[in-house]
């Protein structure tokens, strides 16, 4: 078993005791991203800007695994209010193209930062 620890500057840093991702053989197990952007340290404040940074997150640690949204085999989605789930949908699968990942979207009672939106990944090399 080959394990990696992947770790980027374009995505925020861990906020605990974790790593942003692991490579284990030909998987990467992506810790659950919040939309802190990188750069400044802010939350956005609307579900729709807060799901793309996430998305943004997931993206530079895709890449710096050399993966892409392709790769993306499972994912979770925690949201605060599933009432936003339309808008998250929406935003989450233009960052895919033909095909989609297995997933589940579960409503949480809160998240860190107090943020509206977490999604954890795994991907895989094909």
């Amino acid at each position: 078993m080959i394990k990696k620890i992947i770790n980027t500057d374009k995505a925020p840093a861990a906020i605990g005791p974790y790593s942003q991702a692991i490579k284990v053989n030909n998987f990467l197990f992506i810790s659950g991203q919040i939309p802190v952007n990188p750069k400044t340290g802010e939350v956005p404040v609307s579900i729709d800007k807060q799901t793309h940074q996430v998305m943004k997150n997931i993206e530079a640690i895709l890449i710096e695994a050399n993966l892409n949204w392709n790769n993306v085999v499972k994912t979770t989605i925690f949201l605060q209010n599933l009432n936003n789930f339309t808008i998250v949908n929406e935003i989450y699968a233009s960052y895919f193209s033909d095909t989609y990942p297995a997933r589940e979207c579960i409503q949480v009672s809160a998240l860190p930062k107090n943020v509206l939106i977490e999604i954890s990944v795994i991907a895989t090399e094909l």
